[in-house]
This record gives C-alpha cells, sequence and structure tokens, in this order.
C-alpha cells in the first residue's frame, strides 16, 4: 500500500478515475504533478523527475486525445505530442528501474476493417481508420516500445486497451469531445433553450454526425480504474489486454438512450455529410475476462452517472483551445 505509484495525467478523466480508485483501496504514496510543475514533452525534465522521486510503479493516463473534428484538424499534434510523452516516460522508467509500468491506449490502434470483435492479436494486420490515425500510430508505438521491454529486458510493462470510455471529468467541449459527452451536451443545451423559448409546441431539434449506423462499445471510467488496479495487482501473462464490455450498439441507439435520460423530446436529425469514423470497433475482451476482471457497471446507468457530474459541474467548464 505504500509502493511509490506515479499517476501521469492524473487531472483527466482516466487518471482521476484511477487516482480515486488507488485511494480507495488504500494505497497511500501515489506521485501526481500537473503539466505546468512538469512538461511530459521535454525529456530531460522527466528524466530528472524519475531520478529525484524514484517512482517504483508508473500507471500512463497522460495523452492528447480528442474526437474525429480534433483528430482531423490537428494530425500533428496528435502524432507528435502523444509519442513525445509515452516515449519519455516509458524511457524513463526503464532507465530508472521502474518494476512496473501500465500504459493506457486506445481501441483505435486496430486496423478499420478487422474481424469483429477485436482480438489483441489483429494489431498491425491492416490500414487504420484515416479520421484518427495520428493518434493511433502513436499509440501503437507505445505497446511496442512496452513489448520490447518486456522481451528484452524482462520487465513487467503491460498495454491495456480500452473501448470508448466516458463518465465524470469528461471533456464536453463540442470541438473536441467525443460521441457520448457530445451527444450529452447536445441533447441538454435543446432541452434547456426549448425551455426557455416557453412555446409549448417548439422543441429545439439536435443535429448529429453521420448516419447513426456505426456500432460503438462504451465503458465506464470508473470499471476501467478498476481494471488498472486489478492489473496493478497481478502478473499478467501477456503483453496486451483489451478493457470493454464486450457488449456495443448502434450511434443511433446511443443518441436514443441519452436523449431518453437527459429529457429532450426534439427530432435528431442525422448529418450524413459529415463522416462515420470506423463501420464496428467491438473489442473482444476474453484475455481480461481470463485473466479474472469483467465491467460492471451497465450502459444506461453510467450515463445516468455521467449526465449528473455534467449537471453539477457544467457552470466550470473550459473550452479547450489547441495551439
Amino acid at each position: 500500500m505504500n509502493t511509490r505509484i506515479y499517476i501521469p495525467g492524473h487531472r483527466g478523466m482516466v487518471g482521476s478515475a484511477i487516482c480515486r480508485a488507488l485511494e480507495a483501496k488504500g494505497y497511500t504514496n501515489l506521485i501526481v504533478r500537473t503539466s505546468a510543475e512538469l512538461d511530459l514533452r521535454n525529456q530531460a525534465a522527466v528524466q530528472e523527475f524519475f531520478e529525484t522521486e524514484k517512482p517504483e510503479v508508473v500507471i500512463d493516463a497522460a495523452a492528447r486525445v480528442g474526437g474525429i473534428l480534433a483528430n482531423n484538424d490537428y494530425p500533428y499534434q496528435f502524432l507528435m505530442e502523444n509519442m513525445q510523452i509515452q516515449n519519455n516516460l516509458i524511457d524513463a522508467s526503464l532507465k530508472a528501474d521502474v518494476k512496473k509500468f501500465i500504459f493506457l491506449g486506445s481501441s483505435c490502434i486496430y486496423p478499420k476493417l478487422a474481424p469483429q470483435p477485436l482480438k489483441e492479436e489483429y494489431l498491425l494486420t491492416g490500414p487504420l481508420e484515416p479520421t484518427n490515425e495520428w493518434y493511433a500510430v502513436a499509440k501503437i508505438t507505445g505497446v511496442k516500445a512496452c513489448e520490447a521491454i518486456r522481451r528484452q529486458f524482462g520487465k513487467d510493462y503491460i498495454s491495456l486497451m480500452p473501448t470508448n470510455l466516458y463518465g465524470p471529468f469528461d471533456n464536453f467541449d463540442l470541438k473536441t469531445s467525443h460521441v457520448l459527452p457530445a451527444m450529452i451536451r447536445k441533447f441538454h443545451e435543446a432541452k434547456v433553450k426549448s425551455e426557455e423559448t416557453l412555446v409549448p409546441e417548439h422543441v429545439e431539434g439536435v443535429t448529429l454526425w453521420g448516419s447513426g449506423t456505426p456500432m460503438r462499445e462504451f465503458l465506464y471510467v470508473e470499471d476501467l480504474a478498476e481494471a488498472v488496479v486489478f492489473a496493478l495487482e497481478n502478473k499478467f501473462t501477456d503483453n496486451l489486454y483489451n478493457v470493454g464490455t464486450g457488449v456495443d450498439l448502434t450511434i443511433r441507439e446511443l443518441a436514443e438512450i441519452i436523449q431518453k435520460i437527459v429529457g429532450h423530446t426534439g427530432e435528431i436529425i442525422w448529418d450524413s455529410s459529415k463522416p462515420d469514423g470506423t463501420p464496428r470497433k467491438l473489442m473482444d475482451v476474453s484475455k481480461m475476462t481470463s485473466a479474472g476482471w469483467k465491467a460492471k457497471t451497465t450502459l444506461e446507468d453510467g450515463i445516468r452517472k455521467t449526465y449528473q457530474w455534467f449537471l453539477e459541474h457544467q457552470d466550470s467548464f473550459k473550452e479547450v483551445k489547441i495551439d
């Protein structure tokens, strides 16, 4: 319980959930730094930090993340900054003799048209989805770096690939958010706007990207945090594990669930001129299940909790600016 555990990215949705899960289990020696205190893109600064703090475990939850729009508009930042962040952390961990490194990636590392559900062995068997290949390429290099260290140095470095995540501290900025939080905000704002018009017969509609036909899987971030704690406390036999629910639904079905939970009653308009992204992205989670871990939060329960968090924090949201 006193192991020195460093969690880069601790203020993000994933990192903060991991911190809460570790503290709830009684871990007392968590090491955290804000981006202002430690720029993870700066190799020398990261190396110096490791030499000073001497972490025994690193859980890498730091990344530049965003949805289709952000990935498409800022390809260089999504490729280069993610590679800088993870490469500095992985290399510094190796040099500092960090005993365990948990690298968090994304299901977008798998080929666009890979067989479904996605198995770990499908990595690098086909072309990536063009709308997020920059982020995917960066994450693939992280997976391979951890695999190389595991093979060459025998260290317990593993990679967990979560499916689409959502939950408290998610990004609700419509320019850079993922599909689920973006829908929550859109339906909520349309509902509020309709109520403010004071015209009973007028209900503001909501326009969503694409056709609504792609299928997606969603994992509540608190469940991912539990999976990370499980990986911390157990020695895995392999280097790469998918983390998800093993269940998916169409984007149209997702929209209807969120619309119902938010209480919006207007029309949903699908803008088919906008990209759909990958047709389907379901994770095969049998390796993680065999290891002894399974997700427990249902999608509707998770969305309700996330919407409640959104209502409690919406006044504090800041629009994300990408330089």
